[in-house]
């Protein structure tokens, strides 16, 4: 099957070769092909196939199907099976061709990609083709003769031709029905029970070798077979005759349409400005909420409801967005699993993040939306799965949320769904290989999630939307640990700025105490004024009142009263009443004070508590003297014990009750403190993150951009150029190497010698002792043009200061 593609990939120009890239990405991935046949290997590779299937509409996917079925497919006959014109399936076999599922051969005839034969057993419930029973192993050339001699055919001739000949007489749809309607009784119905419910039944083996049955009659003549006793299935060629000339399998070329309603643009956009710095501002709340308290997880993994209602209630938002929001953050790497806090808390990224401009903060969130392999609002059986808990769906969601949002981008401006249900319909034209049982559960949760985003407003999809909808880049899945390219899109980029352009970095303080925001607040001013009022009121004007409890709580944080009243003047006149609040409250904060002690030491006799209260040694607990029998230890009970008994005094432990507990001693093992940040995983699992060279163990790896593939067309005019210039041969190979890298024995210059030819992967080493991972090689003159996995690019390595090649695996 590559002979044939490879064959079909040389006769192409150079804009349907780069259609060809353009729509294979994972073709030209690195490292990116330099020969036409490493090309084809990329192309036909069975999971790339299966992946590029999973993107295509209904018609291609029927197309190849109905292919699949037949014998020689051309255009014509296919379009003829199908009952179409020719130029309604000319353009959809186009779109195949563009993949590389398919291509025509010089004849005309339709070839399929292996990967896309692999993914129907059955195509159209059909079974195997007649070669497939007539070569195998159990046909003897007597048996074949005879079944030629039932047919009415020449039994003489090689296999081959009898094969071909009863292929031909079991494929003639008028002789098959004319064999039909002269066979025994019931063989008729028994057939067609094949033909529409097979191709594999069940069957009565004993009336198979009955004479007079229609069993028998159906077996001498080809058209059943038994691969085991009790089963027998109907050739492809007999099915297909038998549903006879009326039968076309099933083809929709056109999409269902979409119901949709107008609606005012101005107001998507308004509604979109009011969502999108809600997002960024909730999201900040959120996580310096797990700061203060890191959050804990279930046994079973996951967080419990409980944590997400507290936090909902501690930060303003509604249950549904928090449940989203935790989701996102983790999928983003800005909240993770901290051994140490028994609890998740910020990561390093978030403290990069925050500082972050709005909208970059914004394409954070959005894409790891996007690649996140959950939907935090699904409901099964009626209720939400556990947030961060394990899914058995996985990428499956990501792509219902792909594929909704890209219907949505295709529906005219100023115009919204009216119905879900037509919507459904559209979005399974457009990818049919998703489960419709998990689409059905999942779109409404796409749609709710991308409401709380300001991706979709009063069912239309807003600009945003349509940004992230419109993104070629591979998204990616959510454990990737390189920053995607969607991040850093510039349609985004620009949609995500506009959306944040309305934030309003000043609020408008009254003498009634209270703060007004009349637009979206910016995160920072959302921040300041939660930490010193309370909330009343969100939405398109936000409202905050300034309280003594509010004023304390944020004394308490350890922020002085001189900061938050600069903090408050940075945006906005404070009125004289807000800072005779402030100011009155820091006066009376600290009129009581808590002190945190270790243990108390007791003693019936005073003078023994102030020897020890006076003792050298003992200095180091930081003893004092409450009363004349009451000492105070700011060290723990065991380490005051300890340090006591070490000094020649008797003390013994005293339990809250006020009895003596004396346990005996055994040993115990300390792990070292464990300081690095664990990610976590769906189902509560959790990774640690990689140290990376230059950063502090505490902290998470940046997310870095990886090299870019190449543009698809100038690679495509590099690979043609290649192969027109190409005229080397295994002999050219192995007699440069053998003439230039004399440092290497025989063996390793053969292993060279497939990394020229078959692209393999090895390992070098050469005179100064540097290392590489090389492959996909070309011989340049002296010199060996190669992958370098450590450079990320093609370097060129001398043959003749290589002194070591070994096998990489």
């Amino acid at each position: 099957m590559e002979d044939h593609l490879l064959g079909w990939l040389r006769t192409l120009e150079e804009d349907r070769l780069g259609r060809v890239l353009a729509n294979r990405p994972d073709a030209i991935a690195a490292p990116w092909p330099r020969r036409l046949d490493t090309l084809a290997q990329r192309l036909g590779n069975g999971f790339a196939v299966m992946e590029t299937l999973r993107r295509l509409p209904l018609p291609c996917l029927q197309l190849a199907e109905a292919t699949l079925a037949m014998s020689r497919p051309t255009a014509d006959r296919l379009a003829a099976f199908v009952d179409a014109r020719v130029d309604d399936v000319t353009p959809w076999l186009a779109h195949l061709y563009d993949h590389a599922l398919a291509w025509p051969g010089d004849d005309g005839v339709i070839h399929l990609a292996e990967g896309v034969t692999r993914w129907w057993s059955a195509p159209l419930s059909l079974g195997e083709p007649l070669d497939h029973y007539l070569n195998s192993w159990t046909i003897s050339n007597d048996a074949l003769h005879a079944l030629a001699r039932n047919l009415g055919l020449p039994a003489q001739g090689n296999k081959r031709r009898a094969i071909a000949r009863v292929t031909e007489a079991l494929g003639d749809g008028e002789r098959v029905r004319a064999m039909v309607s002269k066979a025994p009784e019931g063989t008729a119905p028994l057939l067609d029970r094949f033909a529409w419910e097979g191709p594999t039944l069940n069957v009565d083996g004993g009336r198979f070798v009955t004479p007079g049955t229609p069993e028998k009659w159906c077996a001498d003549h080809g058209m059943l077979f038994r691969p085991s006793w009790h089963v027998a299935e109907i050739p492809r060629e007999v099915a297909i005759c038998l549903r006879g000339p009326g039968y076309h399998p099933p083809y929709t070329p056109e999409s269902p349409e979409v119901a949709t309603i107008p609606v005012d643009p101005e107001e998507v956009d308004h509604l979109m400005t009011l969502a999108a710095p809600h997002v960024v501002e909730r999201c900040a709340a959120l996580l310096d909420n797990t700061a203060k308290t890191p959050l804990p997880l279930l046994k079973t993994g996951g967080v419990g409801v409980r944590e997400v209602r507290r936090i909902a209630k501690e930060t303003g938002c509604d249950e549904d967005e928090t449940r989203l929001l935790l989701e996102i953050c983790a999928v983003a790497r800005l909240l993770a699993w901290d051994e140490q806090s028994g609890g998740m808390i910020p990561t390093e990224r978030y403290d990069r993040w925050r500082l972050d401009e709005g909208s970059a903060r914004l394409r954070v969130l959005l894409s790891a939306w996007w690649r996140m392999e959950r939907s935090s609002l699904r409901r099964v059986d009626g209720k939400y799965g556990t947030v961060l808990g394990d899914d058995p769906t996985g990428s499956a969601v990501a792509r219902v949320r792909r594929a909704v949002l890209s219907v949505l981008a295709h529906l005219p401006a100023g115009t919204a769904f009216a119905g879900r249900d037509s919507l459904m319909g559209s979005v399974h034209w457009h990818a049919p290989l998703i489960d419709q049982e998990l689409l059905r559960e999942c779109a409404p949760a796409v749609l709710d999630e991308a409401r709380l985003l300001g991706l979709l407003a009063n069912n239309a999809l807003t600009d945003l939307g349509r940004a992230l909808a419109g993104l070629t880049a591979r998204p990616g899945d959510e454990n990737d640990a390189a920053v995607p390219m969607v991040e850093h899109d510039p349609v985004l980029s620009e949609a995500a700025t506009r959306a944040l352009a309305s934030v309003r970095r000043s609020a408008l303080f009254g003498p009634d105490l209270t703060a007004v925001v009349t637009g979206p607040p910016s995160a920072e001013l959302a921040e300041l004024l939660d930490r010193t009022a309370e909330r009343e009121s969100r939405g398109a004007a936000s409202v905050w009142r300034f309280t003594t409890e509010s004023v304390r709580r944020a004394l308490d944080r350890g922020h002085e009263p001189d900061e938050l009243l600069d903090d408050l003047a940075g945006v906005g006149t404070i009125p004289q009443p807000l800072e005779y609040l402030v100011r009155d409250t820091a006066r009376r904060h600290g009129e009581v004070t808590v002190t945190t002690v270790g243990c108390v030491v007791q003693a019936a006799d005073p003078a023994l508590l102030a020897e020890i209260a006076a003792h050298r040694r003992l200095g180091k607990l930081g003893l004092r003297l409450l009363a004349p029998t009451v000492l105070v230890s700011a060290a723990p009970a065991e380490r005051t014990l300890a340090a006591l008994r070490e000094v020649g005094y008797s003390p013994v432990p005293v339990a809250d009750t006020g009895e003596i507990t004396i346990h005996r001693a055994r040993s115990t093992h300390l792990d070292e403190p464990h300081n690095g940040k664990l990610i976590l995983l769906p189902g509560g699992q959790v990774a640690e993150l990689s140290d990376f060279t230059g950063i502090t163990e505490l902290e998470a790896p940046p997310y870095m951009l990886a090299e870019p593939p190449p543009d698809p067309y100038e690679h495509a005019r590099r690979l043609i150029a290649a192969s027109r210039a190409d005229a080397g041969s295994n002999g050219r190979t192995w007699a440069v190497i053998g003439r230039m890298a004399t440092r290497l024995p025989t063996a390793q210059q053969s292993l060279l010698g497939f990394v020229v030819d078959r692209g393999v992967r090895a390992g070098i080493t050469l005179t100064d002792g540097l290392t590489a991972t090389i492959s996909h090689g070309e011989l340049k003159g002296g010199a060996l043009d190669a992958w370098c996995e450590e450079a990320g690019d093609y370097l060129e390595f001398p043959l003749a200061e290589i002194v070591e090649v070994r096998g990489a695996y």
